[in-house]
């Protein structure tokens, strides 16, 4: 079963991206359900218009909603109480990719706050910063790429559950998309040099 709560977080997100003028990668999108444990996940990825494929500055997002939170979200709507409000697990990877050199931290840490801003009643906090290397061949140059990841829940509302037009969960996720937007825009101000884009083969 897919609790229309879900949905309306998914919904929420899209439109508060949207908003802030990022570019949606659709082929980077995934639904997914854990058959044996009834967990669901839903992965997308945004990054700032006019990068190229792919993009140099790219935010993927991963919402989970566990099952001990769809338990907690239908005792409420079957007995209309609720002792545990029903959370969203969210993961946000700010990426930038494509770098041709060794990348220097240190602009990147001056840019990226260790919480975000408030969404909702809780903060995504960051868990770390990873650098990749990538060697395609023994001739290419590697590509590099530096992520920021931030984890946090998401605790619902009994606002948000009880109607689906009910506004918090756009203005949560309005500041989301708000912040993340402006974060990328600053990360793609770092002063790297980055490999070109990928473009198409001529016919």
């Amino acid at each position: 079963m897919l609790d229309h709560v879900f949905t309306d977080v998914i919904s929420a997100l899209r439109d508060a991206f949207e908003g802030a003028f990022l570019e949606r990668q659709a082929f980077e999108e995934h639904f997914q359900v854990d058959i044996q444990l009834g967990d669901v996940s839903w992965e997308t990825s945004y990054g700032l218009p006019g990068e190229g494929q792919p993009p140099r500055i790219v935010a993927h997002i991963s919402f989970d909603w566990p099952s001990w939170s769809q338990t907690a979200y239908r005792k409420w709507y079957v007995d209309e109480s609720i002792d545990e409000l029903p959370a969203i697990e969210m993961e946000i990877v700010l990426r930038i990719q494509r770098i041709q050199d060794n990348p220097d931290l240190a602009a990147v840490r001056s840019i990226l706050p260790e919480m975000s801003p408030l969404i909702g009643n809780g903060r995504l906090e960051r868990a770390g910063l990873t650098v990749e290397a990538t060697f395609l061949d023994d001739i290419s140059p590697a590509e590099h790429a530096v992520e920021a990841t931030y984890e946090g829940m998401y605790e619902l509302a009994e606002e948000s559950l009880a109607d689906g037009a009910n506004t918090l969960l756009d203005e949560h996720f309005g500041a989301l998309g708000g912040w993340v937007a402006a974060t990328l825009v600053k990360l793609g101000d770092i002063k790297y040099s980055f490999l070109p884009a990928d473009t198409p083969d001529s016919e």
